[in-house]
């Protein structure tokens, strides 16, 4: 199977929990309870951060020796410039995260409702290049295994599921009808087999990048986890609920990759 079409069916299934986690919509009345948002958030942030080391820092660090490479090298630099990344889409992408009233980024005209789906479409941009780029490698290299890519894409669909969630219901918040509000938070998921597929190309074009563009994919991941997810998930005075959900999502994905590899 071609790795673009690999990477396709990997993205295209966490955007499919996306998909169900926006058609939460119809069934609250309200925003999420502020204890379930961070247990959501804190998950997530465990899942991204064991996916990071054990998905895409390893696997790159073995592909690189492989090579004969230095496995440093391509992990560290790759790291370093996935968080960079993140940094400059953070600085200039006009977004506004649910519950906050500042927006971020550049000075915009666009409508709340617009900055909100482009918050999280920016946290699915990492994870549909290391979904993507998971599949591609199952087929080519020894690094990653195809039970490896459908533990990451297991994982990822694991945690999108309650960002799509967290978009939709905002949005209702914010006036939209359940339609509209579900629509646009299925949407937001829309990035992650865009970006799969172009990392597939990418990697292809040009030998021996495939390790920087693993690396890559966890530090932008990682920036998500430290810049919002963790401290969205310690808001309020008792923060044992996301701490405690860090660590269960940390744990969910590390047995899930050990397990399945």
């Amino acid at each position: 199977m071609s790795p673009i079409l690999l990477a396709l069916l990997g993205t295209g299934f966490t955007f499919l929990a996306t998909v169900l986690g926006a058609a939460t919509v119809f069934l609250f009345r309200k925003d999420i309870p502020h204890g379930m948002q961070r247990a959501f958030l804190g998950f997530a942030a465990g899942v991204m951060i064991a996916a990071s080391v054990w998905s895409l820092l390893i696997p790159a660090m073995e592909m690189a020796q492989e090579a004969g490479q230095p496995g440093w090298l391509p992990a560290g630099g790759g790291f370093v410039l996935g968080g960079l990344f993140l940094l400059l889409l953070d600085r200039l992408l006009p977004h506004l995260h649910p519950g906050s009233d500042e927006p971020e980024g550049v000075k915009t005209s666009f409508a709340r409702t617009t900055m909100l789906v482009l918050a999280v479409t920016l946290h699915n941009i990492p994870e549909g290049l290391a979904v993507g780029l998971a599949f591609a490698l199952s087929g080519t290299s020894a690094a990653m295994s195809l039970t490896g890519a459908m533990a990451l894409s297991l994982g990822m669909a694991l945690q999108n599921f309650p960002e799509g969630a967290a978009i939709s219901l905002p949005l209702k918040k914010e006036g939209l009808s359940n339609a509209k509000s579900f629509v646009y938070g299925a949407l937001s998921g829309i990035v992650e087999p865009i970006a799969g597929v172009l990392g597939v190309l990418a990697a292809g074009a040009v030998t021996g990048i495939m390790p920087w563009l693993l690396a890559f994919a966890a530090g932008a991941m990682i920036y998500v986890v430290v810049e919002e997810l963790v401290p969205e998930a310690s808001l309020g005075e008792h923060s044992h609920t996301g701490t405690l959900s860090v660590m269960l999502g940390f744990l969910v994905m590390m047995a899930l990759d050990v397990a399945l590899k």
